[in-house]
């Protein structure tokens, strides 16, 4: 009905303001699970994720997820429910810009949601269960050119595969976004022209308390680099640990390329 789900804080230092929906995970449950409970606790409401929106994140110390979800049961929280989780949850249909906010980087989020409801700009995306030992991303970095040809960039150490790449744990890494590590990599097998694109989220792993206790996250992002001229073929790798793969299978070719034409990708 053109409503979002917000919640009055309860917290000493945003006390009455309103928010989304938000909290943090703990340890040994998924991202999904944290979703769900956060909203229950704070809202009443139980409810079902239908697509990431957004992937926030200030490198590994600092990762948010926005999802868009729909109720499927419970009961709103009133202020007679008031606890330390919130004071109440009311459904809006206003401006949300009107409201006390407890910030406003909610706002582009709802921007986000409204456009995904008139016109999903990407297939609905959500968590895969599949254990991951480290907090990393896989890379599909692409290469098209006007006429249509597209490579993609495997690494040669043993079975061809996406490139691999660990978040750093030093205090710069730890704090410099998931862009840092990227560019790292490709530097080291890419003459430096031209920049490559920005990064767009094709899916995510995650599995709680997998094997040997991991508890990491795989994201799997999509990124171009860009023609130097019409026709081009892409860059020659400085290292014989890469290799561009021409994808010539139709059904795979045009799925990549009309991703990467429409950036149909969560944002990072």
């Amino acid at each position: 009905q053109d409503r979002v789900l917000l919640v009055q804080e309860a917290k000493p230092e945003c006390r009455g303001k309103w928010y989304l929906p938000a909290g943090r995970m703990e340890p040994g449950e998924n991202i999904v699970a944290a979703m769900r409970r956060e909203v229950k606790e704070e809202t009443g409401l139980e409810c079902d994720p239908l697509t990431l929106l957004a992937l926030e994140e200030r490198g590994p110390a600092w990762i948010r997820f926005a999802f868009l979800a729909r109720p499927t049961g419970g009961t709103l929280k009133t202020l007679e429910e008031a606890d330390a989780e919130s004071l109440q949850a009311a459904w809006w249909a206003g401006d949300p810009s009107v409201l006390p906010l407890r910030a406003l980087d909610i706002l582009p989020l709802l921007d986000l949601a409204a456009r995904y409801r008139r016109s999903p700009p990407h297939p609905p995306t959500l968590p895969q269960e599949l254990p991951c030992a480290l907090l990393c991303l896989r890379l599909l970095v692409a290469f098209a050119n006007d006429a249509g040809n597209l490579w993609v960039l495997l690494g040669t150490d043993g079975t061809p595969h996406l490139p691999v790449v660990a978040c750093g744990t030093s205090p710069a890494e730890v704090r410099g976004g998931f862009r840092l590590p990227v560019l790292r990599l490709l530097r080291d097998c890419l003459p430096p022209d031209p920049c490559p694109g920005p990064l767009g989220l094709l899916g995510l792993q995650h599995r709680a308390g997998g094997p040997g206790g991991a508890d990491g996250v795989c994201f799997n992002v999509l990124l171009s680099i860009p023609p130097s001229s019409p026709g081009a073929a892409p860059p020659e790798p400085c290292s014989p640990a890469f290799r561009w793969w021409h994808v010539e299978e139709e059904s795979l070719r045009g799925r990549i390329l009309q991703r990467l034409r429409a950036a149909a990708t969560v944002p990072v």
